[in-house]
């Protein structure tokens, strides 16, 4: 299990992280595309090598996943996951809705996550065992009689295949249509977490975009899982649900018409 002193240390790497994004926030600086057609900064370098100078400073053991610079110490049971900008392309437009992500994994499974918005100044933190907090003070996630009723976000339409879509679209229709809200990356969580957003949906995301998510969703009392409803790991397959009130979990399943 985690202790107070990794969740001190996962915000001293939120600190660094936003130490090197800030600065060149809305600036000039070098950006390219990757292999997997999406795009990395100067900033997510940046801020993802002053992390991992951190742990392989003071945590040598721990493994560490990130998004720029791969993988060390896989075979470690506790490993840092570190995604140093999730939502690049906000960040590219100037809109300060992007985040830095940081996990840490026990025996695959997330047990601390970091939200950090470097430019407002937002951070949600969860921790297994605690209450998640905003700004260090505790947030919880909203009831929800009914989809009917519910704030539904997703990042954009366009990262679902055509069968996801389907199931996307099962639960888009089950909310109101002025409900849905397009784009936000791993913001939405946060909102989700603080009682703003109810529901999120996402489908092809890779350990680094969802790890975090997790402990934040979940200590504020909400759910995160996989389209299966099964608990999201290390080995997930990446289609996940951030669910604000879990009793909703089983309507979401049936509107998505994945439910058995």
């Amino acid at each position: 299990m985690p202790t107070l002193s990794d969740l001190a240390f996962a915000n001293r790497l939120a600190d660094a992280a936003g130490e090197a994004i800030r600065p060149l926030f809305r600036g000039s600086w070098e950006q390219e595309q990757k292999s997997d057609s999406t795009f990395v900064t100067e900033a997510d370098r940046a801020a993802e090598a002053a992390m991992r100078a951190l742990i392989e400073a003071e945590h040598p053991d721990d493994g560490i996943f990130g998004e720029e610079y791969g993988i060390r110490n896989e075979s470690a049971g506790r490993r840092w996951v570190l995604d140093p900008i999730d939502g690049t392309t906000s960040f590219i437009a100037g809109r300060p809705i992007f985040g830095t992500l940081i996990a840490l994994l026990q025996d695959g499974f997330p047990v601390l996550g970091i939200i950090d918005q470097p430019i407002g100044r937002e951070r949600w933190a969860g921790f297994s065992g605690r209450e998640t907090t905003f700004n260090g003070k505790p947030v919880r996630s909203a009831p929800c009689r009914a989809l009917g009723d519910a704030v539904l976000a997703t990042t954009t339409p366009h990262q679902f295949s055509d069968h996801e879509a389907d199931h996307f679209m099962g639960l888009a229709k089950s909310v109101a249509e002025r409900k849905i809200i397009y784009g936000g990356d791993c913001y939405n969580y946060g909102l989700v977490a603080s009682g703003h957003v109810d529901l999120v949906c996402e489908a092809g995301l890779k350990l680094h975009d969802f790890a975090a998510l997790a402990p934040v969703v979940e200590g504020a009392g909400g759910l995160m899982c996989d389209w299966s409803g099964e608990p999201l790991h290390a080995g997930s397959d990446g289609n996940v649900l951030a669910i604000g009130d879990p009793a909703r979990l089983e309507d979401v399943l049936e509107a998505m018409g994945l439910g058995e």
